[in-house]
């Protein structure tokens, strides 16, 4: 009876440190997003409406690629023939509200992820430790690489082809202020959350669920799944999708690599301990 009150308390605990990381990962957020929301006119003019203009650094370095090989594009036009709009009340303030969210959240991801990992490192062996030291830059380093990406490459790609398209003439393109944000927000976080995968990988080779023979034997599926993901944070054609898919594809073959790695590490642990 001692034994078990001792393994509950003991769980209890485990909870109870948990719900103290999640606290200090949300005020990290809170924290961030307040200052984000401070500083409301360069978050918006900036940042979220940097790719509607055509003097974005994509939009310039395809129009000169386009040129370069002779071919017409829309990368340069002056302007794209779209205007943003609030039809709520609230509109523009929930809007500010909820990207200065998202800004607090993309600002704090290293804290936030360092909880992670003050959660879970007490599980690990010591060894185990000392080898993920690196684990929050590399996390954080990647997260930030594919925000980047997702914020140069997939949404100009998206706003331009989406703000440019008609069916007809007759019929204006007056984009919502909440899904322009939300088509911005989604190529960023999606994006910076891909670009986690050898992160994940990593984990789950490490608790047993995935192995390097595993990711090559359903590499042909998992090529299908990437352009499946492609076409759906990008534009419907294929240069855009194929652009997008390249890194995937590149983070896929990494995590190959990183899975072996991390067999090899435990196979000459297993042989010492022998």
């Amino acid at each position: 009876m001692e034994d078990k009150n001792i393994n509950e308390m003991s769980f209890l605990d485990h909870l109870e440190d948990l719900r103290w990381h999640l606290i200090r990962a949300t005020l990290a957020i809170i924290i961030a997003g307040t200052i984000a929301f401070l500083f409301k006119g360069f978050i918006f003019d900036v940042i979220i409406f940097g790719p509607k203009n055509m003097s974005f650094p994509t939009y310039q370095f395809l129009c000169k690629a386009a040129n370069f090989i002779n071919v017409e594009t829309s990368f340069c036009e002056d302007s794209l023939p779209f205007i943003i709009q609030s039809r709520t009340m609230a509109g523009q303030f929930s809007a500010h509200i909820w990207t200065s969210i998202m800004a607090g959240f993309i600002i704090s991801f290293p804290y936030v992820i360092y909880q992670f990992w003050k959660f879970i490192s007490p599980g690990m062996h010591k060894n185990e430790r000392k080898h993920s030291r690196g684990f929050i830059i590399i996390s954080s380093f990647l997260f930030f690489l594919g925000v980047l990406f997702g914020y140069y490459i997939v949404s100009p790609l998206s706003i331009n082809f989406l703000g440019t398209y008609q069916v007809s003439g007759q019929v204006d393109n007056q984009i919502d202020l909440g899904s322009y944000i939300g088509l911005v927000r989604a190529s960023v976080l999606a994006s910076g959350l891909i670009f986690e995968l050898p992160i994940i990988i990593y984990f789950l080779t490490k608790v047993g669920l995935v192995t390097p023979e595993f990711l090559k034997k359903y590499r042909k599926y998992a090529l299908i799944i990437v352009l499946i993901l492609s076409a759906i944070i990008t534009p419907p054609d294929i240069a855009s999708q194929i652009i997008v898919a390249i890194p995937i594809l590149i983070l896929y073959q990494v995590s190959i690599y990183i899975s072996k790695v991390v067999i090899r590490n435990q196979e000459r642990k297993a042989k010492q301990n022998a």
